[in-house]
């Protein structure tokens, strides 16, 4: 069953890219449809394609912004978002059909079958938010919201999360030689705080995508050349600056990954002097050097403005280390005394 989650994993994050990939083409609202059966069939003649086609012509990112694109050029960002829901089709059958067999040998009790139902169940809203978003797009806007591109790109990263959290349960060995006395409760859940801040940078990074932020101030470490620059609070009501301003959305999204990177060196430095246990430490090292691996990518993606490919692998980078949190949240957590 591990060895099972495990792949769910995987392709999970092989559709968190994908997903990267369909956002930085413009690829996601060129399927104007949610056929949750049918949609699993793309279009196999010619007017299968002129149908289509007529369709994406209809909605405003086609008259405002690809007005006069060729059908050539519609089957390339067409197979981009088929493909990334045609994934989605692909996991939920790698994860149900397995889950029904394994139940019918009667592998799983019942604490771990509510676990995975609620997997399944995890899955089916990422699907539904997925198709909601896409509607964001689909009537005024030339491109989908970022709040909801935000909670789309979250329950992906939730889901991934939870993939490994449960596949770690199944995999959990005996603890050898490890001084749990000298572990106060504060540095265990200083690894769960840390593991909600990589959660929360994830999703201002989806804003800054959603606003398409990552394409000014493409200088670092200064912003318009100051360390705070202007216009942070241009909008009102002063709330909507976080969401909506992309000078603060960029702004913000820098400073906590400041911030991430300072708190994640001090746990790891803190764990260091007092445990001895090989799992605990490696893990919360390996963390902080995969963080500042994704810092260096962000900030060579900015510097580049955004290219296809570091745009993608900042996103995969992003999932990746949110991975490596809760492998190390799970190590602190299942090193009880």
């Amino acid at each position: 069953m591990a060895i099972w989650l495990w792949l769910v994993a995987a392709l999970v994050l092989v559709m968190i890219g994908v997903g990267g990939a369909t956002r930085l083409t413009g690829s996601g609202l060129s399927i104007t449809e949610w056929q949750p059966i049918m949609g699993a069939i793309p279009p196999l003649s010619d007017a299968d394609w002129s149908t289509a086609f007529d369709k994406y012509r209809q909605i405003p990112q086609y008259q405002r912004v690809n007005k006069g694109m060729s059908l050539a050029a519609f089957k390339s960002i067409f197979w981009w978002e088929w493909g990334h829901r045609f994934l989605g089709r692909v996991i939920g059958l790698v994860f149900a059909l397995p889950l029904a067999w394994f139940w019918w040998r009667g592998a799983i009790n019942a604490r771990l079958g509510q676990q995975l139902l609620g997997l399944l169940a995890l899955g089916g809203l990422q699907g539904a938010m997925g198709w909601y978003m896409v509607m964001s797009g689909l009537t005024e806007r030339v491109d989908v919201s970022q709040y909801r591109l935000a909670a789309h790109l979250g329950l992906a990263i939730l889901l991934l999360g939870a993939l490994v959290w449960i596949a770690l349960d199944l995999q959990r060995r005996p603890t050898r030689g490890v001084r749990l006395d000298t572990l106060s409760a504060s540095q265990r859940r200083t690894a769960g705080w840390l593991t909600a801040l990589v959660f929360v940078q994830i999703l201002l990074g989806a804003l800054v995508a959603g606003l398409k932020a990552g394409l000014t101030y493409n200088t670092w470490p200064l912003m318009d050349g100051k360390l705070i620059p202007n216009d942070l609070w241009m909008l009102s009501p002063w709330y909507l600056n976080a969401f909506e301003n992309i000078t603060a959305v960029q702004f913000n999204h820098r400073m906590m990954a400041y911030l991430v990177l300072i708190f994640a060196a001090w746990h790891a430095w803190s764990l260091q002097r007092v445990a001895d246990d090989g799992w605990m430490t490696g893990s919360a090292w390996t963390l902080l050097l995969a963080l500042l691996a994704q810092a260096a990518l962000g900030i060579w993606t900015l510097l580049a403005v955004v290219p296809l490919h570091l745009g993608i692998v900042h996103q995969l980078g992003a999932a990746i280390v949110f991975a490596t949190a809760v492998w190390h949240l799970h190590t602190m957590k299942s090193r009880n005394p």
